[in-house]
């Protein structure tokens, strides 16, 4: 037999959905019945679903953000402003969806509100895991010790030993991923990791789509 599955996925903070405050998901699935069980299920006034049959770029979206919101956090830490925030979101969606190509998934994806829109809120909260290590990590806290006081796992720590080793061996175009890997598990200096980044040669400012 079939088993048909789904994915969850969207700027879903889950305080937020407790707490009544609306936003919106993407159920994606490569089976028309799952999007329609999930909507059925799911939507309300508070809770817009949309559906997809792209699962895998859904979920690559999902993944690589993590990483992203660990860089986000990290700023917040170190006091940097607004300006290098989105500066660094933005960046960061050009990794993920690198990331995702690399890997099949469409760009498409990387585009809604599975891509940046999860990036977006993960990236911004303090009640993201991922941001809150981050921003931690930024006030000089070490990796064992963030770790060792929360109850919760935080992916992007988890991807970012994933997403290096693409990196190396295939060469791939992501410089806010591979400082972000040098400062989380080899004490890279946070500054010059910042340094690093406002020098790096990008070819163009869009050059993902």
């Amino acid at each position: 037999s079939v088993v048909r599955v789904g994915a969850l996925s969207g700027p879903n903070l889950a305080k937020e959905i407790l707490a009544g405050q609306p936003t919106a998901t993407v159920i994606a699935s490569q089976f028309e019945e799952v999007i329609k069980i999930g909507q059925d299920k799911l939507s309300g006034d508070r809770f817009y679903v949309f559906g997809s049959n792209d699962i895998k770029s859904a979920e690559f979206a999902g993944v690589f953000k993590n990483i992203i919101a660990l860089g986000s956090g990290l700023l917040a830490g170190k006091g940097m402003g607004k300006n290098m925030q989105a500066m660094l979101i933005t960046r960061g969606l050009r990794e993920m969806i690198i990331f995702g190509k690399f890997l099949g998934a469409k760009r498409r994806a990387f585009l809604g509100t599975a891509g940046i829109g999860d990036l977006i809120a993960t990236a911004t909260s303090e009640l993201s895991r991922n941001f809150t290590f981050g921003k931690r990590l930024g006030l000089g806290e070490t990796m064992n010790e963030i770790l060792g006081s929360m109850d919760e796992v935080v992916e992007g720590v988890r991807t970012l030993k994933i997403a290096m080793l693409l990196l190396k061996k295939y060469q791939l175009q992501a410089p806010i991923t591979f400082v972000m890997y040098k400062i989380v598990f080899e004490n890279f200096d946070v500054d010059k990791a910042i340094s690093y980044l406002m020098r790096y040669p990008y070819a163009n400012d869009v050059d993902f789509i």
